[in-house]
């Protein structure tokens, strides 16, 4: 168990950060702190989206490279600083597909150098991608495939439901948070609660739990997904993302939404203490 200052220490400038979509956990409370220490150059990683969490990313100057499929606010509508980014070519962006992108996390999963995937055969993204490959399928020459290259981040950085006093995760029904800490060197993860027990025992939960041997280190940060929505404890705070959607368009505006954010994180974390 750490603090959140020190369960972020190992995202380092330049580092390779993994994130997961909304559904998986987005750990809000750990990206501020990473804003708040001004972490910088990052290649984040979306497996295979992100939302508001590479957005306050990409508007605070982390981000050197991008390498997504998407980045939306969903209903709220496009993400701002993402946006603007792009068009004033602030930062690099590695366009992918959801398909290609887990195929990557999948081979770095298993240890192996690329994953195999047909759908993408003929995309134009094949002019655009040195790390996807053209071959023969080998048991069948003249049957043309492609050759999807390892994605093996420095860290995956998500939140989750619990952990154990062992630092076992459960992480419930969404399973990207499994592959996140799977195909990359390390993981860091906030959690809703600290249960008593073994999850690792429990055979209700077992199937859905991470082995605190994947980890680096785990934070209790109750709410620590908010404003976004996650698993059945509290959905997203629609007017705030809407609200953000709009006023973050002005490099200003997305100043004001960051540090109204910072303030409820701050206060949900002062809460917690002092229970």
């Amino acid at each position: 168990m750490k603090s959140l200052v020190t369960l972020i220490s190992p995202i380092q400038d330049g580092c390779r950060l993994a994130i997961g979509k909304e559904e998986t956990g987005a750990s809000i409370a750990a990206t501020l702190a990473l804003i708040e220490r001004g972490v910088r150059r990052l290649h984040l990683i979306c497996l295979p989206v992100s939302g508001l969490q590479a957005d306050l990313l990409i508007g605070a100057g982390c981000v050197e490279t991008l390498e997504t499929s998407a980045v939306s606010l969903g209903e709220a509508g496009p993400a701002p600083r993402f946006t603007a980014a792009v068009r004033e070519g602030a930062i690099k962006v590695i366009d992918g597909t959801c398909p290609a992108i887990y195929a990557g996390f999948q081979a770095s999963q298993k240890g192996i150098p690329f994953m195999p995937l047909r759908g993408i055969l003929d995309s134009d993204l094949m002019k655009h991608r040195d790390s996807w490959k053209l071959i023969d399928n080998p048991f069948h020459p003249g049957d043309r495939i492609v050759a999807i290259e390892s994605i093996c981040p420095d860290v995956a950085l998500f939140h989750a439901q619990a952990c154990d006093p062992h630092g076992n995760v459960f992480f419930g029904r969404d399973r990207d948070g499994l592959l996140l800490a799977h195909a990359s060197k390390t993981a860091v993860v906030t959690v809703e609660e600290q249960i008593d027990g073994d999850f690792i025992q429990d055979p209700i939960r077992a199937g859905a739990t991470l082995p605190a041997l994947y980890l680096d280190g785990v934070c209790v940060a109750p709410g620590g997904a908010k404003p976004l929505s996650f698993s059945a404890r509290h959905g997203p705070d629609t007017e705030w993302l809407l609200r953000y959607a709009k006023v973050a368009r002005s490099a200003s505006g997305f100043g004001e939404m960051l540090d109204e954010l910072m303030v409820l994180h701050r206060a949900a974390a002062a809460s917690a203490l002092s229970e």
